[in-house]
């Protein structure tokens, strides 16, 4: 469906509806992952199986996504996602290998599909967006607190499985390429801004899993895993209103000096939200060079999630300090400054 101009200004209260959907189905699949990979973690074994996972659930997004580009429809692939994650908890019993890449298959499958509609329906803004991929932090925090208590597979199970069908019945059917006229697909992406935009991600990434603070326990844990969901969801707004080069000046900027202090609970946690707000924006900036190939330019940020991985998962880093981590800010904000000049032009 090719929308208008007003169209996209007020979002069109199927797009709200969709996005809604998706945001709650992206909060059940990963608390579904962390809470059945991280109850039956028992021994050495899963340090391999949760590479398997990680590969699985982020590189694996990439190649789905050339496809789903092409035949459209990222319900479809949604669906099957939150399936196949329910599915993978057959085998959990069996090889720790096996179960961990059908359940990183089943997240891939979901947000690929989740990301390709949004990023379809949503036209030039990266607020619906912000609202889809904030609900995972939660998701994974919840799931991961719940694994060592006393709470049953079957509701999770179950909840999956209404997800599926929900989404493949409520959510529109979204074309794949060709969707949008010819002046909409005219031009080349710009190689080496994407090449930018993708080490930009992987800093994060990698700065993302080095994050360690003495006082992220009890309370704290929650609220930082908040200011993670909101500091996503702040991104795709403030993108739409004040657009990409405020947004991450501003943001990176006071991220790199609140994470000085960062020592304390308090600047740590607004440290972290406002390092947040940027990955919306990341998302939305790569699409916008590859307007015909939406799933592929979520996929390729999600395989740069991937690659920020392998360092902490190889050697994890227990030197990383809030220098460090204002480092990693700065250093996202010099990668991001050409790609940002080019767009305001």
């Amino acid at each position: 469906m090719i929308r208008t101009e007003n169209s996209q200004k007020s979002p069109s209260l199927r797009l709200r509806g969709m996005t809604l959907l998706y945001a709650a189905a992206h909060f059940l699949v990963d608390f579904a992952c962390a809470f059945f990979i991280w109850r039956y973690a028992a021994d050495q074994r899963w340090y391999v199986a949760l590479l398997l996972y990680n590969f699985c659930a982020f590189a694996l997004q990439m190649p789905l996504g050339l496809l789903l580009d092409r035949v459209g429809n990222g319900k479809v692939f949604s669906a099957l996602g939150c399936l196949a994650v329910a599915a993978s908890f057959a085998l959990h019993g069996a090889d720790p290998n096996l179960f961990c890449i059908a359940a990183g298959i089943g997240n891939a499958l979901f947000h690929i599909g989740g990301g390709h509609d949004i990023l379809r329906r949503g036209g030039k803004k990266a607020g619906w967006l912000g609202v889809f991929v904030s609900p995972g932090a939660f998701g994974l925090f919840l799931g991961n607190w719940l694994s060592p208590k006393i709470f049953p597979e079957w509701p999770v199970l179950a909840a999956l499985g209404v997800f599926a069908a929900l989404i493949f019945c409520l959510c529109p059917s979204v074309p794949g390429a060709g969707a949008e006229p010819a002046a909409v697909r005219a031009g080349k992406p710009w190689l080496a801004g994407m090449v930018l935009l993708f080490l930009v991600v992987v800093l994060r990434s990698y700065g993302g899993f080095l994050f360690q603070f003495s006082w992220k326990a009890g309370v704290w844990a929650w609220v930082f895993t908040l200011c993670v969901v909101f500091g996503k969801t702040a991104g795709g707004w403030l993108y739409d209103r004040a657009g990409g080069a405020w947004s991450a000046i501003v943001s990176l900027g006071c991220a790199a000096l609140l994470f000085l202090g960062s020592g304390y609970a308090a600047l740590g946690c607004l440290a972290v939200l406002m390092f947040n707000i940027t990955m919306p924006v990341t998302l939305r900036m790569m699409a916008d060079e590859m307007p015909d190939r939406p799933a592929f330019s979520f996929g390729l940020l999600t395989l740069a999630l991937f690659i920020g991985y392998l360092p902490v998962w190889f050697r994890p880093q227990d030197w990383a300090g809030t220098v460090a981590y204002a480092g990693v800010c700065l250093g996202s904000l010099v990668l991001l400054v050409p790609v940002l000049l080019r767009s305001r032009k």
